[in-house]
């Protein structure tokens, strides 16, 4: 069994416990969340215990709260009534036998089972100024003493109340297909013939951290040079709540200082390396959701079966190539143009290794 994370309520009454805090989302499938929490019925006074699971976008600091204004909206959210147990008995996956085991007769198990239309755990980086948490889209597993599940005149005391933050992640798929390929003619004034660029990505999938190789072949039918080549990815950021808005930003910007003559052609790979420690200062910036203050990077790019509209923040990325084109002919530089083509690119993170540990992590906070 792997690590079990384990979040104890103010007053003792409730513990959660997870075997894992990453649940990883296939596409098609999303792995079952599912946990025990320990009860002790002597705090209850009457009362019943409740679970759930939420997925949210956060848009503010919570501190703010407190005038009533909420800057927490729920995307999906699932209850379910652990104590007193309401059903016979369901079967018990090994992951809850082992953690009743660990925690005794008072374990009642939970699960739950996410849809796939959901986004990643995904977080906005803020500017160097801003402060509170960032905004993003998180998951938690919350477990509260209560009278009701879901009451809106009933005040939960914090006392009452464990909860543990989780992530929904993707990894790359095993199976890296050929990359993309793109290509443009264009015509200039004055010439009869084209700039033709060609451009294409080694792989489909691309991992972070990774050089990304572009490939370039152009032939120049024209009597304009070609001065030099900019590659630039860009991260697209939509954010799907009450409207959809897309956010573009450079995340890598190269300029090469390759000549191509007229009536020539030229073929060269170039390599790039987009990295979020070059990127630190750029507000508003996805990245992959983060536990705790641990080192993240770009957000990966959203797999989806685009059956069901996602909503939060859906990631993704495309390669820019342009080639910057002298003007020459009859008006000199005010002729001057530039031939530009984009390729899809796909970036994750690949899939880790299994390790097995067997300790709980108590968690503060």
């Amino acid at each position: 069994m792997s690590k079990v994370f384990k979040k104890t309520s103010g007053n003792g009454h409730i513990a959660l416990y997870l075997g894992k805090r990453d649940f990883v989302d296939n596409v098609d499938s999303v792995e079952l969340v599912e946990g025990v929490i320990k009860v002790d019925p002597s705090g209850l006074n009457g009362r019943k215990v409740f679970v759930y699971l939420a997925c949210a976008f956060r848009y503010g600091s919570e501190d703010l709260d407190v005038i009533g204004l909420s800057f927490r909206r729920d995307i999906w959210i699932q209850r379910v009534q652990v104590y007193p147990p309401t059903g016979g008995n369901a079967a018990k996956s090994p992951l809850q036998e082992s953690l009743i085991k660990k925690v005794g007769e008072q374990g009642c198990p939970f699960s739950f089972q996410m849809p796939t239309n959901l986004p990643c755990s995904v977080g906005l980086q803020p500017g160097p100024n801003d402060a509170g948490k960032a905004c993003g889209v998180d998951f938690e597993v919350k477990g509260y003493i209560a009278n009701l599940p879901d009451s809106a005149d009933e005040v939960i005391d914090k006392k009452d109340t464990c909860r543990l933050m989780i992530r929904k992640i993707q990894f790359a798929p095993a199976n890296n297909k050929p990359g993309p390929k793109a290509d443009i003619a264009k015509q200039f004034m004055m010439t009869d013939k084209p700039v033709n660029l060609e451009a294409s990505l080694e792989k489909e999938i691309y991992y972070h951290g990774d050089p990304i190789t572009v490939k370039l072949k152009v032939n120049n039918e024209t009597t304009k040079v070609v001065k030099k080549i900019k590659i630039s990815v860009e991260q697209l950021t939509s954010v799907v709540l009450y409207s959809s808005d897309t956010y573009t930003k450079a995340v890598c910007t190269e300029e090469f200082g390759e000549t191509i003559n007229a009536n020539s052609t030229f073929e060269k790979s170039f390599q790039i390396t987009p990295l979020l420690s070059n990127n630190k200062e750029k507000r508003g910036l996805a990245v992959d959701g983060r536990l705790k203050d641990e080192d993240t990077h770009l957000a990966s790019t959203t797999l989806s079966q685009g059956e069901k509209e996602m909503q939060g923040i859906i990631v993704s990325y495309k390669v820019k190539v342009n080639l910057v084109v002298s003007g020459g002919g009859l008006l000199g530089g005010l002729t001057g143009s530039d031939v530009i083509v984009e390729l899809p690119l796909t970036l994750m993170s690949p899939k880790p290794a299994e390790v097995a540990e067997i300790t709980i992590e108590s968690m503060e906070g």
